[in-house]
């Protein structure tokens, strides 16, 4: 029986797979055991044809929540309780990206996380992916 994963990149993912995302340095979290979900500040490189990059710095939902599975005998033969770090209140901001082709628009839009929880991974806001 395969473990379920539940992976939450948010809006953010297609930023993440855009670009180079990394982490800047938190105030006072030890991010080895932190458990919860926290907006956390992250830089990445603004990618779309035509355009130049733009680093951009935004904050970002980033956590570990608690989730767990446990085997039982009857059909699904799993109970599982999984929670993913998920944004709750967010905004949009838009940047003009530098030297776009004349047909290309310069104008990139981003989220901004405000507020994040611990929640079941809802696909209105997040890209859930199983395994």
């Amino acid at each position: 029986m395969k473990l379920q994963h539940v992976v939450a990149l948010g809006s953010l993912s297609l930023l993440l797979l855009a670009g180079c995302l990394r982490a800047l340095k938190p105030s006072g979290i030890n991010l080895r055991t932190f458990v919860g979900c926290a907006v956390r500040e992250f830089t990445f490189l603004a990618k779309k044809p035509g355009c130049r990059r733009l680093r951009i710095t935004t904050d970002a939902c980033w956590g570990r929540c608690h989730t767990w599975e446990k085997p039982v005998l009857e059909p699904p033969y799993i109970e599982a309780y999984h929670r993913v770090c998920t944004y709750n209140v967010t905004k949009r901001e838009t940047v003009k990206l530098p030297r776009c082709a004349p047909n290309v628009d310069p104008f990139y839009t981003y989220p901004v996380a405000i507020r994040c929880d611990c929640d079941l991974c809802s696909t209105a806001t997040t890209e859930c992916e199983t395994a």
